[in-house]
Order: structure tokens, then sequence, then C-alpha cells
């Protein structure tokens, strides 16, 4: 994967060249259609994704939405580096096109990847507190 295109996600942006290496051999693409399910609450967390493409909505407990995410955002890192179970469920509320770091890629490359770390832990962090 170019790392263009990695580097185009805030949360990315500022990681050190060899991060983005790194993440540009362990990320895929995937894609999902208007309502499909991402992500379930309570799931194990096998994923973590950004949103290069679309929108989806966030919802607790099968209530209604409460956050809307877009081009940009991530969503799964709290069951990543946290938790280890889903803490949402996520619905694709557009066509969507994400890049996605599979749980098993991010353990094999973490300790080249600090500074991903460091990122997608204070970006946990501040979501569990406000969510």
């Amino acid at each position: 994967m170019d790392t263009s295109r990695i580097a185009a996600i805030p949360v990315l942006a500022d990681l050190p060249g060899e991060e983005l290496d790194e993440l540009a051999a362990a990320m895929h693409e995937v894609n999902f259609e208007a309502g499909a399910k991402v992500v379930t609450l309570d799931d194990w967390g096998t994923a973590i994704y950004f949103i290069e493409q679309g929108e989806a909505e966030v919802m607790f407990n099968g209530g209604e939405t409460t956050h809307v995410l877009g081009p940009g955002d991530a969503f799964g890192e709290i069951s990543l580096v946290l938790t280890g179970q889903r803490t949402a469920d996520v619905v694709a509320r557009t066509p969507m096109r994400l890049l996605s770091l599979a749980g098993q890629d991010f353990e094999r490359i973490r300790a080249r990847v600090p500074e991903l770390e460091r990122s997608l832990r204070r970006l946990s962090l501040e979501r569990a507190a406000r969510w």
C-alpha cells in the first residue's frame, strides 16, 4: 500500500517514515456497502479501521446513532489497545473504503511502531473517557 494513503489519515500523519513503511506493508483496503455492520458491540476486536472514504454511524448498546465518523477518522482502536472487546456497533452509513490493520499484524509490528501505539493509545483513552 502507498504510504501517502496512510499519511493522509490525521492520527497517522505525524508518524516517522519508518513506521509509515511498516504500516504500508501491514495494512489492507476493505470495502463495505451502505448498511453493513463493520463492527459489533462486545465482539472480539480483530482490527482497527481508518476511514478513507464514506461515513459510519457509531451506536452504543444497540441504540441510536451517537456519533458519525467520516474520512480521516479511525475506529476499533479501543479494542485493539485497551479492552480486547468492541465497545460499540459501527454501521456503514454510505459505501465505505477503509484501511485496515489486523490485530495480529499490529502485534507483529508493535515493537517497530512505538509512535503508532502511542497515538492509538491516546485516541483510545480520549474516546473511552468521552463516549
